[in-house]
């Protein structure tokens, strides 16, 4: 199955890469996902996320079949993302719907 739609969530911050990795090892537990560089993906049932990280910024892109597993993948990241970054502050990724 294709995915559909997608959204891009952004999160300033220095430690992106550390976030970028803690994330991917910890979904790689239960479900495919990998780390090569400043790149990550975790495939979900119900779709992917790619995230890139930079030395100011980690970006994560989310695609799904339809508008209710985008925002599902947008909760789960900002949940787990939420953990690892409490000491920022972090609420939730700034989504934006992918052009």
């Amino acid at each position: 199955m294709a995915d559909d739609l997608s959204s891009t969530g952004r999160f300033a911050t220095g430690q992106a890469h550390r976030y970028m990795v803690q994330l991917c090892k910890h979904f790689a537990h239960k479900i495919p996902a990998e780390v090569e560089g400043d790149i990550g993906s975790i495939r979900f049932d119900l779709g992917t996320a790619r995230l890139a990280a930079s030395p100011a910024e980690l970006t994560c892109a989310v695609s799904g079949a339809d508008a209710a597993a985008v925002a599902t993948l947008q909760d789960i990241i900002d949940r787990h993302l939420a953990r690892f970054a409490f000491r920022e502050g972090f609420a939730n990724m700034d989504w934006s719907p992918a052009a």
